[in-house]
């Protein structure tokens, strides 16, 4: 199938400021991923590198008033749920490759550590491996509201669970935080999904979830739905959200207005 993926924002601020954008494709996707360039308008410079995570992000100064910032790409997708392995083993930690190590420590809004001893309350009888990380995510799932509307920038892993409110990204944190506690490698992970078979959510949004290290490889778990989903488009990967914000502001900045679109292409479109 192709899913076209695609964005339009427009900031306003009183004078130039710096931002940093983290609105790009994961390199990992290109492969299956045609892409316009990134429209910014008025046209402004725009320095392209590799963050330490391997995300593709842009560095530009924004001029006083208004800066629309367009992109639309064509995805090939093989139209299968997320993988999934109820055999995959958790690996001992002496065991793990030197690259997934960062993603066992405590970070902003993931702290594994104040969280250990809940952690292993809760989860330490069952079986390690993919039906820990399982138990996990079906506790978050049903722990946590999902509500738009009590969006906090402020929320931890920790404070979700006090709150009980959450979104996506706070779905995503909680089940990191439980994870690393019990020694299992666990990342962010955000970029596009949409409503391939699955029940129309609204307007369109970009969504996080979490990605465990099992088995030798990563696989992805998404605690809000707590189902596997068709057709994930990754943008970036971090420890957390604080790694990755979609839109660093180093200035007084306004979101005016955000729209996205992550849409299954129908077949008479592109014959």
């Amino acid at each position: 199938m192709l899913i076209r993926a695609a964005f339009d924002i427009t900031l306003s601020s009183p004078a130039p400021t710096p931002l940093i954008l983290a609105l790009s494709p994961h390199p990992t996707e290109l492969p299956r991923l045609s892409a316009d360039a990134l429209v910014v308008d008025p046209a402004v410079p725009v320095r392209w590198f590799h963050d330490t995570f391997g995300n593709f992000r842009g560095r530009l100064v924004m001029p006083a008033g208004r800066l629309r910032l367009t992109w639309s790409g064509l995805a090939t997708d093989e139209g299968r749920p997320d993988d999934m392995d109820p055999g995959a083993v958790q690996h001992p930690v002496e065991n793990l490759p030197d690259e997934v190590l960062p993603f066992l420590l405590p970070s902003r809004y993931c702290e594994s550590d104040l969280l250990s001893q809940e952690a292993w309350d809760r989860f330490g009888a069952v079986p390690a491996g993919w039906a820990r990380v399982q138990a996990i995510c079906d506790h978050v799932h049903e722990s946590l509201i999902f509500d738009y509307g009590d969006a906090s920038p402020f929320r931890t892993a920790r404070s979700s669970i006090e709150e009980g409110k959450a979104v996506c990204r706070d779905f995503a944190h909680l089940v990191i935080a439980y994870a690393r506690a019990l020694n299992i490698p666990a990342r962010y992970a955000s970029g596009y999904l949409g409503d391939i078979d699955w029940p129309d959510m609204g307007p369109g949004d970009f969504c996080a979830w979490t990605e465990i290290f099992l088995g030798g490889r990563w696989y992805t778990f998404d605690a809000r739905y707590n189902a596997p989903r068709i057709g994930r488009i990754v943008m970036v990967r971090g420890r957390d959200a604080a790694d990755v914000p979609m839109i660093t502001s180093f200035g007084p900045t306004n979101l005016d207005s955000f729209e996205v679109w992550c849409d299954e292409v129908p077949a008479r479109a592109v014959a």
